[in-house]
């Protein structure tokens, strides 16, 4: 680590016996028997990580994925002690807004990749010249190519303060920030600290609703809906998030050992994407923009990384911290919400409101989940482009 500022480029080259090995171990899975039920309330169905399993063995070409990766400007770049990933597209638009947007859990820089084109070059997607933005994408820490933390207290507080340092150090004087799962709670905590230059941020998902749900307003038929959906979450879709809280070293063992076991861990995230990804592999239709391919890239890239156990540390960092009582200050910032109605709650602008007092953009849409950028890639830019317009000439 001679100079800990210094920005190296960054390529893919995964050794082809480390492919032959992951189907080797897909051709070794041990197989449970099938669920006792006909929906997914008892996880993964057999037959969705069946067919995964078959089509990730014998027709799926990882090196397709990485040609895609290594065709961009990737970097890495030592923050606050971790090397940190990065892709760094420039716009060819002359004005464009620097933009840092980070992806969640089970998620990587992979989900992200469809947004590319039309944040950076909207005219080649049906946008205006003076909505381009310079994009970066890190790669969290503990994530895809990020390396992992060695000590403790990397929580959302700590990335938002070394994404701050990435803009600096790219010599971005004035940007903006965006986030989803993992993401949101980033791009939160960004705001909250608004470093220099951070003209505004925006969410697609409303994490900070699970901690005053009992005080969310809930007399609409919109916001009982979202409490309902809320507590369906806590009470029925909370295993993945129990445990990578609590206990994300002992499901790590597993998520490195087997990529089947990875592959299912990763697809029970929620109702909505879940049945989505298995209808993609048992129809062979894409959902949007997600495609066998797609998901399939994105858990390869957790399986050769080995990533399973420190991507889920997150979880349990961020536990501790909120625990810890210590209210953080308001956000300071403008902030924009875009609901998507397959989100495992789509918060109505009440709900983002009592977060976010001033809420300065806000908007309902009409199709898309909890990974709204890799399924609806250009609804997702579209609404991207709306929420930071106004923040432009500031």
């Amino acid at each position: 680590m001679s100079d800990v500022a210094e920005i190296r480029p960054f390529r893919l080259d995964a050794p082809e016996e480390t492919l032959a090995d992951l189907r080797r171990r897909i051709e070794a899975t041990r197989w449970p028997t099938r669920e006792l039920v006909t929906d997914r309330s008892q996880g993964v169905q057999l037959a969705t990580i069946q067919e995964l399993a078959r089509y990730w063995k014998t027709d799926y070409d990882w090196r397709r994925v990485e040609a895609t990766l290594n065709a961009l400007p990737q970097y890495t770049t030592y923050l606050d002690g971790v090397e940190i990933h990065f892709i760094h597209v420039r716009s060819p638009h002359e004005n464009a807004l620097p933009l840092i947007m980070t992806h969640g859990w089970p998620g990587s820089v992979v989900e992200l990749l469809g947004v590319i084109g039309p944040l950076t070059d909207p005219t080649a997607h049906g946008g205006r010249a003076e909505d381009a933005f310079h994009l970066v994408l890190p790669s969290l820490p503990g994530y895809g190519f990020s390396g992992e933390p060695t000590k403790l207290g990397w929580d959302s507080a700590r990335i938002a303060g070394a994404w701050a340092e990435l803009m600096t150090r790219l010599g971005y004087s004035r940007y903006v920030a965006q986030g989803g799962d993992v993401g949101a709670s980033v791009t939160d905590a960004m705001g909250r600290q608004a470093p220099e230059g951070l003209l505004g941020i925006h969410l697609n998902l409303l994490a900070g609703a699970i901690g005053i749900k009992d005080k969310l307003p809930s007399t609409s038929p919109r916001e009982r809906a979202a409490l309902d959906a809320l507590n369906l979450f806590m009470q029925d879709g909370f295993g993945y998030f129990l445990e990578q809280s609590t206990r994300p070293q002992t499901i790590g063992y597993a998520l490195l050992d087997s990529p089947v076991g990875l592959a299912s861990w990763m697809l029970d995230h929620d109702t909505d994407s879940y049945y989505k990804i298995s209808k993609v592999f048992l129809d062979g239709e894409p959902a949007g923009a997600l495609t066998r391919d797609t998901i399939v890239d994105n858990i390869t890239l957790y399986w050769l990384t080995g990533t399973g156990a420190s991507a889920a540390r997150w979880y349990w960092e961020n536990g501790r911290a909120l625990a810890s009582g210590q209210a953080p200050p308001p956000v300071a910032v403008p902030v924009g919400f875009t609901t998507f109605p397959g989100e495992i709650w789509a918060a109505p602008r009440s709900w983002a409101e009592s977060v976010y007092p001033g809420l300065a953009y806000f908007n309902e849409v009409d199709r898309g989940g909890h990974f709204a950028a890799w399924e609806q890639p250009d609804l997702f830019a579209s609404e991207v482009r709306a929420a930071f317009r106004p923040l432009r000439a500031s």
